[in-house]
């Protein structure tokens, strides 16, 4: 079993109860974060004490309050570990049901388990933790199944993600190829970045930007 996990969850109800959980597989170290900065903190200073965490459990959503933190979600948390810490092992445990969205966290962020919070769903955060302990993949709650092999989601990969945000904070292309540069992202000339827009709006049927930016804010994708 995992030698050491971190647990990220701001509800201390719902952090008890799998740290409860990991207690009965017998984690050796278990460790909680409220905020997603303070829990990628965590996964640094691990690192640089040769130490490393062995699984990261978070949520996706976390409730804003006075402390000010760099990363706001589960996802971002997610993907800023995997990229200092690329072989860790992650599950999410939401109540995010937004397919599209939790194909995206398979695909493009590499979690290995995703657990949807509901009446059932610590007996199946424990099987799943055990599965992934074992080299399991793509583990989804069985009401959720259907998500992996749906043929008709359609394809979005990381960069149209990155592309979405920046456009939703109402960047024009000038700006949004200047901070895609910034952060090395590729394609990022003009030409590129608007057939990317113009692809888009055609598979989610979307008539101009601000449509398109709604249609894909309500099925979880931003």
């Amino acid at each position: 079993m995992f030698n050491k996990v971190l647990v990220a969850e701001d509800l201390d109800s719902i952090s008890i109860s799998v740290v409860q959980a990991l207690k009965e597989l017998s984690v050796g170290e278990i460790h909680h974060a409220k905020y997603c900065d303070e829990a990628f903190l965590k996964i640094k200073k691990a690192i640089l004490e040769k130490k490393e965490y062995d699984l990261l459990i978070s949520d996706l959503s976390f409730k804003p309050d006075h402390n000010q933190n760099s990363l706001t979600t589960g996802e971002e948390l997610i993907n800023a570990v995997k990229k200092t810490q690329p072989e860790i092992k992650t599950i999410v445990f939401s109540i995010e049901d937004k397919s599209f969205r939790i194909k995206s966290l398979f695909e493009n962020s590499g979690i290995n388990a995703y657990i949807s919070k509901g009446r059932n769903s610590i007996p199946q955060l424990k099987s799943a933790i055990q599965e992934v302990f074992n080299n399991g993949k793509n583990i989804i709650s069985p009401e959720l199944s259907h998500i992996l092999s749906h043929k008709s989601l359609i394809e979005i990969e990381a960069y149209d993600i990155s592309l979405l945000k920046l456009l939703s904070k109402g960047m024009i292309l000038d700006e949004i190829a200047l901070s895609l540069k910034k952060e090395e992202i590729a394609p990022n000339s003009h030409s590129s970045i608007e057939k990317r827009i113009n692809k888009l709006k055609i598979n989610f049927k979307a008539n101009n930007n601000v449509q398109l930016i709604a249609i894909t804010k309500d099925l979880g994708l931003i």
